[in-house]
């Protein structure tokens, strides 16, 4: 009974289950993942606590530069409209730096399109070889089956020939179930037979001061202003141990703004890992302050770290 129990459930994994490929995805492994959480969460939840709106752009995390939103959100209200019409979706091409915010803002987009969406990236298909081709099939199978249609993000860095043929055999129509958004801080790399696929090009620049000011700011409730806050509900506070509160002091948006414009060149990821040695630093401090003099030293020594790995990085790159 235990080794038929075994080949019924390889079965139905086979055929239900998430392909191993995907590393996230709004569906869950099986269809019926995640049923009952979403239920209840969608009846706790209250409208002004929707994801994207605490900091009021409508974008979750995502602080990008003013044009480049509004493009994006113009591609989510086109993909919507071309889900209700049933016509076909656009491919799209997302590029810039790492930490520039590509992935968040698919993932938004996927949501603000009323599309489910997947993440794949190029590096678990290199080391597959011969299986790479079926997994790539089997991916696109199962896409086509979410009810809301599919945004598929993949992460191209050196494609293997064998899977890159899979995908441009899968992608050599417009699909009505499947947009493939391709992001990627290498655009040059791209196969020209890949590039002919794409729709849409947006470039994701490093943010700009007065992004970072937003994104600082963004990361200050997050981490600090938000981080000893109860977890609403019973079962979360019995079994979660709840962080200190931090106090603030004389944290005023002049020396915030004092760092933005020191952290030049710093991307949306650096800044979140910033604002988490803010927290770390308060959490390691007598009486879980935090100061301006606290801020600007973490700020400091943040600032000479990413001059210093820039450093390295064009010694690297000149002995190559």
């Amino acid at each position: 009974m235990r080794e038929g129990a075994r080949v019924i459930w390889g079965y139905v994994d086979r055929i239900l289950g998430q392909p191993s490929l995907i590393r996230e995805s709004s569906r869950g492994k099986y269809p019926w993942s995640g049923v009952f959480s979403r239920g209840v969460s969608s009846l706790a939840q209250k409208p002004d606590k929707a994801p994207g709106a605490q900091n009021g752009n409508g974008f979750g995390d995502v602080i990008l530069n003013p044009s480049l939103q509004k493009r994006i959100k113009q591609l989510a209200s086109a993909t919507a409209n071309t889900k209700s019409h049933q016509g076909p979706f656009r491919n799209m091409l997302f590029y810039g730096p790492p930490g520039t915010g590509k992935t968040m803002a698919a993932r938004e987009l996927a949501r603000k399109s009323g599309l489910d969406y997947a993440l794949m990236t190029g590096g678990d298909v290199a080391p597959l070889g011969a299986q790479a081709v079926t997994k790539i099939h089997q991916l696109f199978d199962w896409a086509k089956k979410s009810r809301r249609g599919l945004r598929n993000k993949t992460y191209m860095s050196e494609a293997q020939r064998s899977a890159l043929n899979a995908l441009l055999f899968r992608t050599g129509d417009q699909s009505k179930d499947i947009v493939l958004a391709l992001a990627t801080n290498r655009p040059g790399d791209l196969d020209s037979a890949v590039a002919d696929r794409i729709d849409e090009v947006l470039e994701f620049p490093l943010p700009g001061e007065d992004e970072r000011f937003k994104l600082l700011k963004l990361y200050l409730d997050k981490y600090i202003a938000k981080a000893g806050e109860k977890k609403s509900g019973w079962l979360t506070s019995l079994f979660r141990r709840q962080p200190q509160k931090i106090e603030i002091k004389g944290l005023s948006d002049d020396v915030i703004r004092e760092a933005a414009a020191k952290t030049d060149g710093f991307s949306g990821r650096e800044i979140a890992k910033l604002m988490a040695s803010v927290q770390a630093a308060v959490y390691g401090s007598k009486d879980c302050v935090l100061d301006a003099n606290l801020f600007r030293e973490v700020v400091d020594y943040k600032v000479a770290e990413h001059q210093q790995r820039r450093k390295l990085a064009g010694s690297e790159g000149n002995k190559n």
